[in-house]
């Protein structure tokens, strides 16, 4: 098992700019949000856009609570070839897009919501804070217990 002081398992902080080209390299997020007094989490997807990320959204929850308060946005990813993961949480503000000419430009970004039917509305997050680490990611040997092959005896 990996001491959590070896060099191997660091975690390296990211800077704003690593942040936001590894956002720029996904397109589904979860965006979190407060309803009703409790988080909740949805998927979407997303592009980069200006220094902050857009989405398409039906009415509903997801809408209502984004627009409503704070949110968060997280992406993840794996780098098979470093052997390292990364996650970077942008934290901010939702408005709906409502400029003619912003409007007018968003149907040019490359977003395509996997999930079919109405999609109207259009969602621009900016960004409070920014964060992100970048890990190497665990052997599964390394959480095996030394126990698990051993025989179990019956309690007397």
């Amino acid at each position: 098992m990996a001491d959590h002081h070896d060099p191997g398992s660091a975690v390296t902080e990211l800077s704003a700019d690593q942040c936001w080209e590894l956002l720029r390299s996904g397109d589904v997020a979860r965006l979190a949000v407060i309803v009703d007094d409790h988080p909740d989490i949805f998927p979407v997807n997303y592009v980069v856009d200006s220094g902050t990320v857009v989405f398409r959204s039906a009415p509903g929850t997801k809408l209502t609570a984004a627009l409503a308060g704070p949110v968060a946005f997280e992406v993840d990813g794996y780098e098979q070839q470093s052997g390292k993961a990364w996650s970077v949480v942008l934290k901010g503000r939702a408005q709906q897009m409502r400029d003619v000419d912003e409007l007018n430009d968003s149907f040019d970004l490359p977003l395509f919501p996997w999930q079919a039917g109405r999609k109207g509305t259009f969602v621009r997050v900016e960004a409070a804070s920014i964060t992100g680490r970048r890990f190497p990611v665990a052997a599964r040997s390394s959480w095996t217990s030394p126990y698990r092959d051993r025989p179990r005896t019956a309690p007397e």
